[in-house]
């Protein structure tokens, strides 16, 4: 498949982060990564779509490749963009995490964004609420050794 991430689960083999995330939800729904609250619901979606559809793909290393020397600029540019208009987002729907005080599928998208942030050296400064809300998910279990920084596969470089 030579996709990442990928999941191979109940016999099949699953790419991309929204799948993956919706099927554990569906097959393995303790704990809920979506609100009962069909408001809420959707505003996880919103979010959990912009960061992966709307900044994440911006950064793959095919599209890095093609930018060449501007490769840093480039997602910088991208982040930072994505990142404005996130802030503005969460502003109306953080409470702990991204949308409420449960962690969410919007949350598992956050923190390895933020770990592209910070590999790409974005100043995080104008972004309180994602900081404060990464800050947080960082402080639980699952997070932590989830992390990116933490994969078997990562870089020498990038590991924690």
């Amino acid at each position: 498949m030579q996709q990442v991430p990928a999941l191979k689960i109940d016999g099949i083999t699953l790419s991309q982060s929204l799948a993956i995330i919706n099927y554990l939800e569906e097959t393995h729904p303790n704990p809920r990564l979506l609100p009962q609250d069909p408001k809420k619901r959707a505003q996880v979606r919103m979010i959990a779509d912009h960061i992966a559809s709307g900044i994440q793909p911006l950064q793959n290393l095919s599209i890095l490749k093609q930018m060449g020397e501007k490769k840093m600029e480039w997602a910088q540019n991208c982040i930072m963009s994505g990142f404005q208009a996130l802030e503005q987002i969460l502003q109306n729907t953080a409470g702990r995490y991204c949308v409420g005080d449960e962690v969410s599928m919007a949350d598992l998208c956050l923190v390895p964004q933020v770990a592209n942030a910070e590999r790409f050296k974005v100043d995080m400064g104008p972004y309180p609420t994602i900081t404060r809300i990464n800050k947080a998910l960082l402080e639980l279990e699952a997070f932590k050794i989830s992390h990116p920084s933490r994969q078997p596969d990562t870089p020498a470089e990038l590991r924690a």
